[in-house]
């Protein structure tokens, strides 16, 4: 389910999935198949992880980056469930051939 929200979407962000729901800033970004890919891809990965987990997990592997690369940036988009929705939001057949845990590919591979 898609929700808009300007003030619920992190400031600097077009959008955010928090299972079930992808939130996005504007209600134009809809139509943005790249974005909903991307967020739908978040989405598999909260649900293979049983939800809570992959929060705590992609947390834990936010600070290690940030220590990694003492750049807010940078270590987001390192963040191993970001590595792989960034690498595939543009396959809008990804998650139909995707494997499960695909995004553990993603732990060791460079630095983007």
């Amino acid at each position: 389910m898609i929700l808009i929200s300007k003030y619920l979407v992190p400031k600097g962000y077009t959008g955010v999935a928090i299972y079930p729901f992808v939130l996005l800033k504007y209600h134009r970004l809809k139509s943005d198949a790249v974005l909903i890919n991307h967020e739908r891809i978040h989405l598999r990965q909260q649900v293979e992880l049983l939800v809570i987990p992959f929060y705590i997990i992609y947390m834990l592997e936010f600070v290690l980056r940030l220590v990694q690369y003492r750049a807010w940036k940078k270590a987001y988009i390192n963040i191993s469930f970001e590595r792989e929705c960034y690498k595939n939001e543009e396959n809008l057949d990804y998650l139909q051939t995707r494997k499960f845990w695909q995004f553990l590919k993603y732990l060791r591979t460079n630095d983007i």
